[in-house]
């Protein structure tokens, strides 16, 4: 015999305890959507302002005829990409390109090094925003084998001074490093595995990424280390919570250029709990070392 479920009147409508159930239900995850959807656009918005700066530099780097390239490196999963997209979003498309290579051809292993990178050097008045630079051999290269170890060192002992000629000849020259926990990273992955939207984003060398994860930090601790400089330093953008280091990475952008009309109601000073100089990440790292005796991310 089947049993009677109790009934409750609701607005002069009977209805049953596991309506109201599944009723309640929805009502808590539509109001969980809206509230992510919500945050969403007053993230977007918050980064808005900075974005029409962005507008104002790249038209000043227009009229002066100068040349700014940015570099985005940092671990899988850390939020390069998303942040070039925002960085990008308002800009006037003939004047900036993002340039992605994938591995080398067999015609480019037989040239110069820089050869790939240097034939999509930007133009006056230009920007140029690398995802993923030649700092592919002093990172995933060197961890994976993809490189000798005289690629490697020949690589960690001349880069410096190609950056260095880089900044002589006038180029406006960003190295942001986009650093992320363990954990999160994971997450991240975790996410891409299941969001159909997203799974193109995961690779075999994404797989392998956690499992490498104590090697890809000493090459991240020697990369940081042997080729931060003076003309050419290092910017750390801790990106476990991504808006937070998209709007500090346009502060770091637009703080390289003195341009005409910048709107100086605008806080442009870097949040130091996202951002540190090269030199500083290096201070934390050895500092880590001596407490824990181990790298901590």
């Amino acid at each position: 015999m089947e049993e009677t479920q109790q009934l409750f009147d609701v607005d002069g409508k009977s209805v049953s305890l596991d309506d109201l159930i599944d009723v309640f239900k929805k009502s808590k995850s539509d109001k969980k959507y809206h509230g992510k959807a919500k945050q969403k656009r007053d993230d977007e918005q918050m980064l808005k302002p900075y974005q029409a700066e962005l507008i104002k530099l790249q038209k000043h780097l227009e009229l002066t005829n100068q040349k700014m390239i940015i570099l985005f490196e940092g671990r899988d999963a850390a939020g390069k990409g998303g942040t070039i997209r925002r960085v990008t979003r308002y800009m006037d498309e003939k004047h900036y390109r993002i340039v992605a290579l994938g591995k080398p051809t067999e015609e480019q292993k037989t040239q110069w090094f820089y050869q790939k990178y240097v034939q999509h050097f930007p133009r006056s008045g230009e920007i140029v925003l690398f995802d993923r630079s030649w700092y592919n051999r002093a990172m995933v290269e060197q961890v994976f084998g993809f490189c000798t170890p005289k690629e490697y060192e020949d690589f960690m002992n001349g880069v410096k001074g190609f950056e260095n000629d880089l900044v002589r000849q006038g180029i406006v020259f960003i190295k942001l490093y986009y650093s992320v926990t363990k954990d999160e990273q994971a997450r991240r992955f975790e996410r891409r595995k299941t969001d159909p939207l997203r799974q193109w984003k995961l690779s075999e060398i994404d797989m392998q990424a956690q499992e490498r994860w104590d090697e890809f930090t000493v090459t991240k601790y020697n990369m940081i280390k042997q080729t931060h400089s003076y003309r050419a330093p290092w910017t750390v953008i801790r990106s476990i919570d991504k808006q937070k280091a998209r709007l500090e990475s346009m502060k770091t952008i637009l703080n390289s250029v003195d341009y005409e009309g910048r709107d100086e109601t605008l806080d442009y000073a870097l949040d130091s709990d996202i951002v540190s100089s090269g030199a500083r990440e290096i201070e934390i790292m050895d500092a880590q070392i001596t407490s824990t005796g181990k790298f901590i991310g």
